[in-house]
């Protein structure tokens, strides 16, 4: 139990003393990053379903 509660105690000194927290500029920039980049990836991925239906969908017409 004394290994869990040391273990606690250097977690918590090492998330508020030794980690550096990005800024809220920082964090903005990266989050309409994220959000960017995943409607990209979302709009690419329907498409490439939209081209693989058609494809099928002339293959099973034959």
């Amino acid at each position: 139990m004394r290994k869990f509660i040391n273990y606690l105690k250097e977690s918590f000194v090492e998330l508020t003393k030794k980690t550096t927290w990005p800024t809220w500029d920082k964090l903005q920039s990266s989050a309409i990053l994220v959000m960017v980049t995943t409607a990209i990836l979302a709009l690419a991925l329907w498409v490439i379903d939209l081209a693989f239906q058609s494809v099928m969908t002339a293959i099973y017409t034959l």
